[in-house]
């Protein structure tokens, strides 16, 4: 805590600042270069990705001449340990900062696709998964959010769809890449490819033109001048109501308040739930008369969507509170569950697309925001940990329920109605949470 105290300190220690620097401060927001290397970061954590490593999964299993099973249980064995991994690696982002842990992690996925790359057994191909889901889907998407949340209060919404373009770009665009490399030069050869691009794009340009806080530079959050902004200026801005640094929670207070909980319900409602879905949608989609090919597509109509509500979704979380957005989110989750029920016209399809994109889209912005929105910027890193760790478990639980129901029960439908009432269990305890306030003293 002493460190958070210094850090948080330290624009009266470097207040005296030379003209020419006060003057292109005001020309130029640092904060806009913070997004930047936050949206290229999150681009650049597609080694650890479900969407890319799926390229590589029937090279590398006959490659290595493991069955299906073995793979499986890999990737799955790699990300229950970097579930485990994140509230740790979050209390480590608060303790030393972006311009640190940045570089650093990207350099371990770096080393992480390289041993990939070289992997020969199964037991290698453990850890290699471990390390490079740990650093890629965990460590370097935590540590860009939580950049971006150091430079952007009252614009932290659209701040955070900005930066999430790039993992949807990379979703759009890695898979083809990495198909592409395989073909033409072999699995091994893509992930050294792969480490390469992150320790470019990430090593040095982190080392070089990070910082921390817009404090150090003697600014507040958004670019207000800390010395010509007043207090009542800051506050003005509109927008929901946010807990400033003084008034931040910690990790102890945070588990011990209820309405973390319930807080916690809606993305883990959204992970389980909406992995579920996607993970069985030919089947869920084909009971009611759907081709696999119209099946499949209903995939690229949903990322599509998402993509297109991105700054939609960003812009409302800077204006109404979270909570509010958070339920909107689990009424199209609900809406989505009764459309693969029921769906009593095939072409619904396209609207159970977009009430499953307009969702993602929002946990791309509010579902990122809320936490350092109601527990403030001084333990975000190791809250949203904590959060996103129940989040990538619930997400790993997603596919059970709906295979233990067709195994057991001949029809999707008792899972589904269970998936049903989810989300509307989780948008009542959103709706009956308290709105963000200062720790407990």
């Amino acid at each position: 805590m002493a460190l958070n105290e210094q850090t948080m300190s330290a624009p009266s220690e470097i207040e005296p600042l030379d003209q020419a620097s006060s003057e292109s401060r005001q020309h130029f927001f640092p904060g806009w270069t913070m997004l930047g290397i936050a949206s290229v970061a999150q681009y650049m954590s597609a080694p650890g990705q479900s969407y890319s490593v799926a390229a590589f999964k029937d090279p590398m299993r006959i490659g290595l001449g493991l069955t299906e099973t073995d793979y499986s249980l890999a990737y799955g064995f790699a990300t229950l340990v970097s579930a485990c991994l994140l509230p740790g690696i979050g209390r480590l982002v608060d303790r030393f900062g972006a311009r640190i842990m940045l570089p650093l992690i990207s350099a371990g996925l770096t080393l992480s696709c390289l041993f990939m790359s070289f992997t020969e057994n199964l037991g290698q191909l453990y850890f290699a998964f471990s390390c490079v889901r740990s650093l890629g889907q965990g460590a370097l998407t935590l540590v860009s959010v939580w950049l971006v949340g150091e430079w952007f209060e009252r614009r932290r919404g659209m701040a955070t769809a900005i930066a999430g373009m790039g993992g949807a770009i990379s979703v759009m665009t890695v898979p083809l890449i990495n198909n592409w490399l395989i073909a033409h030069y072999g699995w091994q050869i893509a992930w050294q490819i792969l480490a390469l691009a992150v320790g470019a794009s990430l090593i040095l340009p982190g080392l070089i033109l990070i910082r921390d806080r817009p404090e150090l530079l003697g600014l507040q959050p958004d670019g207000f001048d800390a010395n010509s902004s007043t207090d009542e200026e800051r506050s003005n801005r509109g927008g929901p109501e946010l807990i400033s640094v003084e008034d931040s929670w910690t990790v102890r207070q945070v588990l011990q308040d209820l309405t973390f909980w319930k807080l916690l319900s809606v993305p883990a409602t959204a992970a389980l739930v909406g992995t579920g879905l996607i993970f069985h949608q030919v089947l869920l989609l084909g009971s009611h008369g759907l081709s696999s090919t119209w099946a499949l597509g209903m995939l690229t109509v949903q990322a599509g969507f998402a993509t297109l509500m991105t700054f939609p979704a960003g812009w409302a979380t800077d204006r109404f509170e979270t909570r509010y957005i958070l339920c909107a989110a689990m009424g199209f989750l609900a809406a989505a569950t009764t459309l693969v029920i029921t769906m009593p016209a095939t072409w619904l399809v396209f609207a159970y697309a977009i009430f499953m994109g307009a969702q993602g889209s929002i946990f791309r912005s509010a579902g990122t925001v809320v936490w350092i929105n109601y527990y403030g910027r001084v333990h975000q890193g190791a809250v949203r940990g904590m959060a996103w760790s129940v989040m990538i478990l619930a997400s790993a639980l997603g596919p059970l329920p709906l295979a233990l129901s067709i195994d057991h029960f001949g029809s999707y439908n008792p899972a589904l109605w269970l998936f049903l009432a989810l989300p509307v269990f989780s948008a009542i305890a959103v709706m009956t949470a308290q709105g963000p306030r200062p720790a407990p003293k």
